[in-house]
């Protein structure tokens, strides 16, 4: 009976998968790697990964310790020797790194590994683990129980089918692996992972399963979450901080535009009851040009009226009537008399003439119009000589 890995979450899978296979990941690491490179060395440790991996690789009957990446080894050791022995040799080999940052990688020779190029449909990438763990009995002559295996997706070639994808199997047999691990494990010897030796470098695979594999706690994750959740939080300062000062010269703004706007409110309103009051005063002046002055028409009316008449009463109203009441001896000639006046116009009796008793003559109510100088535009053009 076979027994299944578990299946992660499909789509935490996809997303692993899309992000290990594009270039995101190898222009961070030269990137970070190249930033570090500016930094005093003391920096540079300090914001550095952490992980530093290294390799231990079975040599006959001696454990051999390597830097990954180098070809010179940093320490060997008899695999006979007792735990404390062995601890001793490794930690001496490593003491330059962080204890919290090693990373030990068990490497194996290729020939201890089964490779098995396989093509599968492209539904099959997401979980690839558990289409292996059912393909096991298939593809090599181990059942899922009797061995540990990896798998990882090729680079595609030309040659592969429509809607397919080539993936690597990669297997190792447990009777083989147990005991170099039970015997690391008696010797104090944590492995973080099991993988394939490709010249100083390794292949990039686990061959332990979840389960057997160590949890180490990174005490720079909770220092980094901390350090990204206070960028995250200053950003958003910022970010508000500027809003606010946007915000503020705007209200400032639209307070100037809206004194501007009262001030330019004003000057309007000044502008027409400056024109109101040009038009307004205009027009006295046109009207007390045209109209003439109770000197000259006290002055006509003396001219005019014989000597025998005399005026009781002279008034002129807001229309501009004029009304003439007064006594003569012959009323009648009186319109005749005012006829040719420049001043008045129109003038006519109102009511009846009565003879006065007490005078000898004749009583009369006389009204007329105050004639209107013409405007200057509408004036009759001057002759050639003087009147």
């Amino acid at each position: 009976m076979s027994t299944l890995p578990p299946s992660p979450p499909l789509g935490r899978e996809r997303v692993r998968q899309a992000w290990q296979g594009s270039r995101v990941p190898a222009f961070l690491a030269w990137w970070g790697a190249e930033l570090q490179t500016v930094l005093p060395p003391r920096w540079r440790a300090w914001v550095g990964s952490g992980a530093v991996w290294h390799g231990l690789r079975r040599d006959e009957q001696d454990w051999v310790l390597y830097r990954m990446g180098q070809a010179q080894p940093l320490a060997r050791w008899r695999a006979g020797d007792d735990a404390a022995a062995q601890q001793a040799a490794m930690h001496a080999a490593l003491q330059a790194v962080d204890r919290e940052d090693r990373r030990l990688l068990l490497l194996l020779d290729p020939h201890e590994v089964l490779q098995r190029a396989v093509s599968l449909p492209l539904a099959a990438r997401g979980h690839l683990a558990q289409v292996m763990a059912f393909e096991m009995d298939r593809q090599t002559p181990f059942t899922v129980d009797q061995v540990y295996y990896a798998v990882r997706e090729l680079a595609p070639v030309t040659a592969s089918p429509a809607g397919h994808f080539r993936a690597e199997l990669l297997v190792t047999p447990r009777r083989k692996l147990d005991p170099l691990l039970a015997r690391l494990a008696a010797s104090g010897i944590v492995i973080d992972a099991v993988d394939l030796a490709e010249g100083d470098h390794r292949l990039g695979i686990n061959l332990l399963p979840p389960t057997r594999r160590p949890r180490r706690a990174d005490p720079r994750r909770r220092l980094n979450g901390m350090l990204a959740a206070a960028c995250v939080v200053l950003l958003l300062l910022a970010l508000g901080q500027y809003l606010h000062n946007r915000r503020q010269v705007l209200n400032r703004m639209q307070a100037q535009v809206e004194s501007m706007r009262t001030d330019a409110q004003e000057v309007v309103a000044l502008r027409q009851q400056l024109q109101d009051n040009a038009g307004a005063a205009g027009f006295l002046v046109q009207r007390k040009q045209r109209s003439p002055t109770m000197l000259a028409l006290l002055a006509d009316l003396t001219r005019r009226l014989p000597d025998s008449a005399w005026l009781e009463r002279l008034s002129i109203d807001a229309a501009g009537q004029v009304g003439l009441q007064g006594q003569s001896q012959r009323a009648a000639g009186l319109l005749d008399a005012l006829k040719g006046s420049p001043l008045i116009t129109g003038a006519a009796f109102q009511g009846a003439i009565q003879p006065d008793a007490t005078t000898g003559k004749e009583r009369f109510y006389l009204v007329a119009q105050w004639r209107q100088a013409p405007a200057a535009g509408n004036a009759p053009a001057a002759s050639g000589s003087a009147p």
